[in-house]
């Protein structure tokens, strides 16, 4: 199967894609067509052997497209109005209120006056639709451009040449205001794509130069200086530097970078200089990773969009030919003139048209979708943020997504006349020659609180099978490690039995430091709760959405993250295999299940469930293929920000839909009735269209924090 994209100008709402579709879909060796409205592209898969049947079909609906190389999204979509276009308009303006004037105050609506004035006003700006129009006819679709067509050639027919003209008019100036601002969503995505510079400071022969990003190569050596943006994913070498990752994370403040850290495309170096090595190419940074990501997904519908695409394919012939009905049975059943009715009919073909009700859902999704980017959550599909408000619980892993997923010192307490400072000193001491993770949480926290003391020499350092190390420090023994070790040693009380089994049934991992004589100090160690996993918690609860700890740790940890944190399911000893079952259980229970884990070791638990979350996806590029939802720095608060988020796009799809149903039926009612103008049907139309892409662009601004 082949694939081709191309860049259609001509392409940018529903009524463009409909009208491809029903050309294209029925060619043999169409496979599939992805539309990308926003950036105006077309993918289409097919198994062709002449892909210029494609151009020649495209160019036959006016629809000429250009070939965009090696399959790669472009970004130069032309915005804004032309200066030509502008003019047009106000001509077109102009001509039609002079025409409605002069027809209102002589009474005449067939002078030559008015004939010119409307005749101009509907040549400036109608002849795009009028031409529009035509091409639907040819393919037998039934679209807005084919309606309004219809329905200025019926009012000139029977005379309404002003009505006639202010209905082009008013069609005009609602697609262009339409167009203007699908822009503001568009050019939300474009700025995504647009945080990382164009130039890089690369080393070259001991030398420092600028060069074009796109020609920096894997493994080059590049400076970032304060006020710069990262222009490629690397890691420091040498140097420090604060930097605002809100672009790529949605994290707030700015994070710290030094040697062996991971810098993306798009960061802000705040304060410092770094220098690092370029780890990915411009095209497969993160930042490139999550344009392209929202990108894919547009092309993905939504459910709602694939009802109101199907509604739209029925409604809009039942009420065309309801309206020829009306006009062809009106005059012999009811009586009256034949224009009378005629003109009833085609009030009744503008109000018709399902501009409103279709458009309604794409820039919903796609508003969400970009605020949630902005947000540092990347949402793979409409169907996923459509999804996201029906989760009634969410299975979580408890490593690196409830914790920090590193052990730290979490106590220290003298058990002898010794100074804990002098106790945990030595601890380190000994620590220090071991690879332990244990034993460097104990030294990172003996860091953390003696950053200017230096470690004591150790001597005669001996490992003991397992249950900790021993040397010899300043002449005296010392042992350190578990309570099988305080066992062998005979140094066991009560009073420190019951200090162990304290710690330890808090989910910590105790460590004895004994000297000739017993102990000297006790300390702990453990995988730390995330500072927002609390408030998380409080949040999913507050949503009624109920967590599930699901954890390969054993039962007395995962009890004890759970019981500070107020999970009621905490289940241990999960390996991947019993995960999946454990998601398979609790969507019996629930129903829809969210399954929030690393995206490498819980992938099989992400397939499972309904939505899988990845936390922490933007340093690896497999989290991002593998989850449904990526939360790019590992809070968890977001995953209640997605729901919410979700539930707030589905709100206004609601709201979308009986806004454009509603203005239907009332202005049908009215043009039924005899009250409704050509133009009053227009200006509801597209006034009802309006109102439905600016109620969708409202979730732009979904969360209060300023992210990008």
């Amino acid at each position: 199967m082949n694939r081709v994209n191309y860049r259609i100008e001509n392409m940018d709402c529903p009524t463009e894609e409909q009208l491809i579709r029903n050309k294209l879909e029925p060619m043999p060796g169409i496979v599939r067509l992805d539309f990308n409205l926003l950036d105006r592209e077309l993918t289409v898969y097919h198994k062709l052997n002449d892909p210029q049947l494609i151009v020649s079909a495209l160019i036959k609906l006016d629809m000429a497209p250009r070939l965009l190389e090696g399959g790669a999204p472009q970004s130069d979509v032309p915005s804004g109005l032309s200066a030509i276009k502008k003019w047009l308009l106000v001509i077109s303006g102009i001509a039609a209120v002079g025409a409605e004037v002069i027809a209102w105050t002589t009474g005449q609506e067939a002078s030559w006056p008015v004939l010119v004035l409307a005749a101009v006003s509907i040549l400036s700006a109608g002849l795009p639709t009028i031409k529009k129009g035509w091409i639907a006819l040819k393919n037998l679709t039934l679209n807005i451009y084919f309606l309004m067509s219809l329905a200025t050639t019926g009012a000139i027919v029977i005379g309404k040449w002003p009505e006639a003209a202010m209905v082009i008019f008013l069609f005009a100036i609602a697609e262009t205001i339409e167009t203007l601002s699908l822009e503001r969503v568009r050019n939300a995505i474009k700025s995504l794509a647009a945080l990382a510079p164009e130039f890089a400071e690369v080393r070259v022969d001991n030398d420092w130069q600028e060069q074009p990003v796109a020609e920096v190569s894997i493994g080059s050596l590049i400076r970032i200086r304060t006020g710069s943006r990262v222009p490629l994913d690397a890691r420091v070498e040498s140097g420090r530097a604060a930097l605002d990752q809100a672009p790529i994370t949605g994290e707030s403040l700015p994070v710290d970078k030094q040697a062996g850290d991971t810098l993306f495309a798009g960061s802000i170096v705040t304060d410092g200089v770094v220098e690092a090595t370029v780890t990915a190419a411009s095209g497969d940074s993160t930042l490139a990773r999550i344009a392209s990501t929202i990108q894919n997904a547009q092309s993905q519908r939504a459910p709602t969009q694939r009802f109101v695409d199907q509604f739209a394919h029925y409604y809009t012939p039942v009420v065309v030919a309801f309206a020829i009905t009306v006009a062809v049975l009106g005059p012999f059943v009811i009586g009256g003139d034949w224009s009378y009715w005629l003109y009833k009919a085609l009030v009744m073909l503008v109000i018709a048209c399902p501009c409103a009700l279709v458009v309604s859902t794409p820039v919903t999704v796609v508003s969400g979708l970009t605020a949630a980017a902005r947000h540092g959550i990347l949402i793979k599909g409409g169907s996923y943020l459509e999804g996201g408000g029906r989760l009634k619980a969410v299975a979580l892993d408890k490593t690196g997504t409830l914790t920090n997923g590193k052990l730290a010192l979490t106590d220290a307490a003298a058990f002898s006349d010794m100074p804990i400072e002098r106790a945990l000193l030595i601890a380190a001491s000994l620590d220090d020659h071991s690879t332990h993770p244990v034993a460097k949480a104990l030294v990172a926290g003996w860091r953390d609180q003696q950053p200017n003391v230096r470690l004591i020499p150790v001597e005669n350092f001996g490992v003991l099978n397992g249950h900790g190390v021993k040397g010899t420090i300043d002449g005296q023994l010392w042992h350190i490690g578990n309570h099988h070790l305080v066992e062998e040693l005979g140094f066991c009380s009560p009073d420190l039995e019951a200090k162990l089994e304290l710690l330890e049934n808090s989910g910590k991992t105790a460590v004895v430091l004994c000297g000739d004589s017993g102990p000297a100090a006790l300390f702990g160690v453990a995988d730390t709760i995330r500072a927002e996993s609390l408030e998380a918690m409080a949040m999913l609860r507050a949503l009624q959405v109920e967590p599930v700890m699901l954890t390969g740790d054993n039962s007395a940890n995962a009890r004890a993250i759970a019981d500070l944190l107020g999970i009621q399911d905490a289940r241990a000893n999960m390996m991947p295999e019993r995960k999946q079952a454990a998601i398979a259980e609790l969507k019996e229970r629930y129903g829809t299940i969210g399954m929030v884990g690393d995206g490498i070791n819980d992938a099989p638990a992400l397939a499972r469930a309904d939505i899988g979350f990845a936390m922490g996806a933007a340093g690896t590029a497999t989290a991002l293929e593998t989850a449904d939802v990526a939360i790019m720095d590992d809070d968890p608060r977001k995953i209640a920000g997605f729901i919410g988020l979700s539930r707030r796009c589905a709100s206004i799809l609601k709201q979308n839909i009986f806004l454009a149903l509603g203005i239907k039926v009332v202005f049908f009612s009215l043009a039924l009735s005899g009250y409704a103008t050509l133009w009053m049907a227009v200006f509801a139309d597209m006034g009802g269209s309006l109102l439905v892409v600016f109620n969708g662009l409202r979730l732009l601004g979904y969360f209060p924090q300023k992210r990008a």
